[in-house]
């Protein structure tokens, strides 16, 4: 026991800390000031239908979608909000309005979405190469463009940019999933696994370029096991049991993506390295999601995991002829009971699952519940192995010529 002398400055010291503590935890939970989100159709809120030709409306644009928040069709891939309104929500944010859709004068301070359904991490001129030529015209890089175009209007001076960035979450992507679909349609898996240190590259350089415009936390997702969606279930049916694993979901396929995001874990920690006073966080969604694959039961999803609760029938209720939002294509009744909405995206009961095991659960490195937006620590760094010294990728154009 200490001295009688020593008692008042220990307790003072502990009251210190204690009271300390709790700030801090006040702030992490409130201290982004704005979200901003680039990605695909997981994040996509609305901004592909202005991409459309007059007149030309997607099929989620059209009911069910959107049903079940929105009770409208917003241009989210989903019956309700995605991941992105999700953690807006969580830091007390309004959700993130489509980038394209925003006007002048109105509300912008707290966040845009710039996602576009169908976005790849590379740009066309990629995969114009390879002969393919059916991708989105919009890539990752188009999107970061669409970004630094918009600074201006968040921020009118170099200190007050700073301020407003540095207190900003970005969440970039997830990107990937599409690239790879473009690719392995057709084609022998052998010959797109190279690819995949390629794609992971362009994602880990727009990381980079968000750091270097003023960004100090960075979610950069990995990609979900699209071996258990319904949509790859069904394109790539077959009699093998060998070719699934014990809930269901393609086993070569979830493999691909392991090592997409194996590789993508190895080149955040090189960007950390590079840049020890930013937060660059590795968001698990794979994990996150299967959670739901393993025991849907446990996590009140009574219809299951794998057929879709909006498509056009079949063995996992998707029909590539008659997508979710076409006719005849329709919804059921409750999707609070499905993980999987239309096939290739999930309901927004699923995303709220995945929303929470990624900001309160342990599907996050480092864990962003802990972490204060002023408050960068060097452990992130000097708690993981050490990796060969990040390289850049300055152009995309370079990735394309190594291919």
């Amino acid at each position: 026991m200490a001295p009688p002398s020593c008692q008042p400055i220990i307790i003072y010291f502990l009251a210190c800390n204690f009271f300390l503590c709790l700030a801090c935890a006040r702030t992490c939970t409130s201290s982004y000031t704005s979200i901003f989100g680039f990605g695909d159709s997981l994040t996509d809120a609305g901004n592909l239908v202005h991409l459309k030709p007059s007149g030309i409306k997607p099929r989620m644009y059209f009911p069910p979608y959107g049903e079940t928040y929105f009770h409208r069709p917003t241009g989210r891939c989903s019956d309700g909000r995605l991941l992105i309104d999700l953690i807006a929500q969580h830091y007390g944010l309004p959700l993130p309005p489509p980038s394209i859709d925003a006007r002048d004068g109105s509300n912008i301070q707290a966040g845009l979405n710039f996602a576009v359904v169908g976005s790849t991490a590379m740009d066309a001129q990629f995969y114009e190469k390879r002969g393919i030529y059916k991708v989105n015209n919009v890539s990752m890089w188009n999107q970061l463009d669409w970004f630094k175009q918009m600074l201006p209007r968040l921020c009118d001076n170099p200190s007050g940019c700073k301020k407003y960035l540095e207190s900003s979450l970005f969440l970039l992507g997830e990107f990937g999933g599409n690239d790879y679909n473009a690719l392995i349609s057709g084609k022998n898996l052998d010959d797109v696994l190279p690819i995949i240190s390629l794609v992971v590259q362009s994602i880990a350089s727009a990381a980079h370029e968000l750091v270097e415009v003023g960004a100090k936390t960075i979610m950069v997702p990995n990609l979900l096991p699209i071996g258990c969606a319904a949509s790859y279930l069904t394109q790539f049916q077959n009699s093998s049991e060998e070719d699934y694993d014990e809930f269901g979901c393609l086993i070569w396929s979830n493999q691909f993506v392991s090592s997409h995001n194996e590789l993508l874990q190895k080149e955040l920690q090189r960007l950390r390295e590079l840049h020890p006073h930013v937060h660059i966080i590795y968001a698990d969604y794979y994990n996150a999601a299967m959670q739901l694959y393993r025991a849907p039961q446990k996590y009140g999803f009574s219809k299951g995991a794998l057929v879709a609760c909006c498509g056009g029938g079949g063995p996992y209720n998707f029909n590539a002829s008659a997508q979710c939002g076409n006719f005849p294509a329709t919804g059921c009744e409750d999707p609070n009971q499905y993980v999987n909405w239309d096939g290739a995206h999930l309901t927004e009961a699923a995303y709220r699952w995945i929303t929470k095991s990624l900001l309160e659960g342990p599907f996050t490195y480092p864990p962003i519940k802990n972490l204060c937006h002023f408050d960068i620590s060097e452990a992130q760094v000097l708690q993981s192995p050490k990796i060969e010294p990040f390289k850049l990728e300055a152009k995309v154009g370079e990735l394309i010529d190594k291919a």
